[in-house]
């Protein structure tokens, strides 16, 4: 579900680290919200991350 429509930026994995330099799985998922965006002069609900909004990638309807 946290993909982004416009970028595909989605969820990166990787290790947790402790101080004791235990190691377990970590999941980072993508900042994204659901917005309304205009698509071909119609606005369409989509999910967009918010590098691409703030960026000005996708236009709010």
């Amino acid at each position: 579900m946290a993909k982004c429509a416009v970028c595909d930026k989605g969820a990166h994995f990787g290790l947790k680290v402790s101080h004791s330099n235990r190691k377990s799985n970590k999941i980072w998922k993508a900042n994204v919200k659901s917005v309304k965006v205009k698509v071909n002069g119609q606005s369409k609900k989509m999910y967009v991350c918010t590098s691409c909004l703030r960026s000005g990638a996708v236009e709010r309807a």
